[in-house]
């Protein structure tokens, strides 16, 4: 079992110092991906066989998440019939470490005819992709961590970085910010903070209600079946005020077993924090966290139409 230990830190080793290796020689051509890739008003096209084509999956992922149109080609379905849906002003991202894959170079008279910018990302500088390609990101790393040097590994681990710098290259140059990432991630928790309003997030149906002159008793059974960890006063006029559960537990600590003998106004916390249901969640949890509170109520105007509980 050490022994295995010793292997998982020899791999990472051995990917750390091929990564070390790619950075070192990183230069203009990567200037000039970035520059076309930003200037194109098309797609950013990714193929790639294998290996090299789950890791071209990936990177498309990330870039299409981060403001750069893109999508991923199978290079034997491009050659049957899929090279249809590349346009000119696409840029095409051609992965290949050996730079000789036969079903990428089948598709590079395709795309000089069409007027594509072809970006090679090999590991052989010296190869045919490389050489027939308006810029090549060079990710040749010394040696594989596979012990056999069959497996792809550091160059893999390399491909992969190299997209990840190409992702946050053209993220800095679009002036990318979470809102836009947000846009793109809805389902996500950013997306849901930036995107969503108080109104979408607020509970507004069956809110628990005492009366201000209601015992604390009939306040706390009121509480645990609201589930909200927290009723509203209604003076009889209007409801201004809020106990909370960290209420009920101060009024106890301070009264001990008279405690039963107050009614809800007597620890009622008035004037609670309010917010607009228009507002952003992401505002709204700036506001509790700013206040040292977990709910809000919400208001349109002076009508209350929700509780936000964080």
């Amino acid at each position: 079992m050490m022994r295995s230990i010793e292997i998982a830190k020899e791999v990472i080793q051995t990917e750390i110092e091929g990564l070390d290796y790619m950075s070192s020689r990183i230069g203009a051509e990567f200037s000039q991906a970035v520059k076309a890739i930003i200037s194109t008003k098309g797609r950013t096209i990714i193929c790639g066989m294998g290996k090299s084509g789950l890791i071209g999956k990936k990177i498309v992922a990330s870039l299409a998440s981060t403001g750069t149109p893109s999508f991923f080609m199978h290079p034997g379905e491009a050659f049957h019939g899929d090279l249809g849906m590349v346009k000119p002003e696409d840029v095409f991202i051609a992965i290949s470490n050996s730079g000789e894959t036969d079903e990428v170079l089948k598709l590079l008279p395709f795309l000089r005819d069409n007027n594509n910018h072809v970006i090679a990302v090999t590991g052989n500088a010296n190869s045919t992709l490389a050489k027939n390609s308006h810029c090549h990101l060079d990710v040749a790393v010394p040696k594989e961590a596979c012990p056999l040097q069959l497996a792809p590994t550091s160059s893999t681990t390399a491909t992969l970085a190299m997209g990840d710098a190409l992702t946050v290259a053209l993220m800095e140059e679009r002036n990318f910010k979470p809102e836009n990432f947000a846009r793109f991630h809805p389902g996500g928790s950013l997306g849901r903070r930036l995107l969503s309003k108080v109104r979408d997030e607020m509970v507004a149906c069956e809110l628990p209600v005492v009366m201000s002159e209601d015992s604390v008793l009939h306040v706390i059974n009121v509480i645990s079946s609201g589930k909200l960890g927290l009723t509203l006063v209604n003076t009889g006029e209007e409801i201004n005020s809020i106990i909370t559960d960290g209420d009920l537990r101060r009024a106890m600590e301070k009264s001990g077993k008279d405690v039963f003998d107050l009614q809800a106004t007597d620890i009622a916390a008035f004037n609670p924090f309010e917010i607009s249901p228009d507002v952003s969640i992401q505002v709204a949890y700036e506001v509790m966290e700013e206040n040292g509170v977990s709910s809000l109520l919400v208001k349109d105007g002076t009508n209350l139409v929700g509780i936000l509980k964080k």
